[in-house]
């Protein structure tokens, strides 16, 4: 069960993400009809869970948050919130809702929404090399993001999985699609966390397996979600996946065996964690909590 402790360090992490990002939109120079778009779809209430574990990555392996783990957060929740205005449009999964509000070519218009994407994806990484106050992290942060998030990440299993829609699919084509549709992007917020924090490769490759297997776990927790849940809970339309007939894990092994993968994801992030003692405490509840999520 999620505790208080574990929700007061969430919502504190969150607070965080949310004002460098005002920051940062109340610094650059856009155009004001561009800005309003920019701050609705990011001021939506989001969990910020990727973003937040870039903090925590940081804080478990150097006793702290720098300046730069919260603009590297910050640049991992432009390009999360840019991936949500474009999967939500007409072309892709056509929702008229996100986070419990309409979504942004719902708010404004299509075109809108296709260029306010297109603007958090760019700042994300202007972002990242203005900001970053030393040349080789940047350089390392920009590019750790841009593997994750772009034709070999990200978007490589957003096309899979809308080329699977209504095509008879496997295990092995359901796992590509979820490492790089979700998992990828998760990976990559515990590992910009280490950059940030300057530790060595034994901690970065196991926050970046840690990472990993809590994406993975994350995305079957909401294919359970959308069959299990309502609009409510979820804060965008449920039962879509069964309508779009869309490749997930409770569609190819029923919500039972989709649990259970998703608890042996958990315990197997738990695991990656054992070289940090205690220490690694908040992201071992992490793993469970988003296990156990209703929302």
């Amino acid at each position: 069960m999620q505790n208080n402790s574990f929700d007061t360090q969430l919502r504190r992490k969150a607070q965080l993400v949310n004002f460098t990002i005002q920051r940062i939109l109340d610094s650059v120079a856009i155009n004001s009809d561009l800005k309003g778009v920019l701050k609705y779809t990011l001021g939506t209430p989001g969990k910020r869970i990727r973003s937040v574990l870039v903090l925590w990555s940081c804080e478990l392996v150097s006793g702290k948050i720098s300046q730069n783990a919260a603009i590297a957060a910050a640049a991992v929740e432009m390009v999360h919130t840019y991936s949500l205005v474009h999967d939500d449009l007409p072309a892709m999964d056509n929702d008229d809702f996100r986070r419990g509000q309409p979504s942004c070519h719902r708010k404004f218009d299509e075109g809108t929404a296709i260029l306010a994407g297109d603007a958090l994806l760019t700042l994300a990484f202007e972002v990242l090399a203005k900001e970053i106050n030393e040349p080789a992290i940047a350089v390392k942060l920009i590019d750790r993001l841009a593997s994750a998030a772009g034709a070999g990440g990200m978007i490589a299993g957003q096309l899979a999985d809308m080329k699977a829609e209504k095509n008879t699919a496997s295990k092995e084509l359901l796992e590509y699609i979820h490492i790089n549709k979700t998992a990828k992007i998760f990976q990559c917020a515990a590992a910009m966390g280490v950059i940030c924090g300057g530790a060595d490769e034994k901690k970065y490759k196991c926050l970046s397996e840690y990472g990993l297997k809590v994406g993975l776990g994350f995305q079957i927790a909401d294919d359970i979600l959308d069959v299990c849940g309502s609009s409510e809970q979820l804060g965008k339309t449920a039962g879509k996946d069964a309508i779009a007939q869309k490749c997930t894990y409770p569609a190819l092994v029923g919500i039972e065996e989709s649990r259970q993968l998703a608890g042996r994801l958990a315990d197997e992030a738990v695991a990656a964690l054992k070289s940090f003692g205690p220490k690694a405490d908040t992201l071992r509840q992490l793993a469970m909590v988003l296990l156990e999520r209703t929302k």
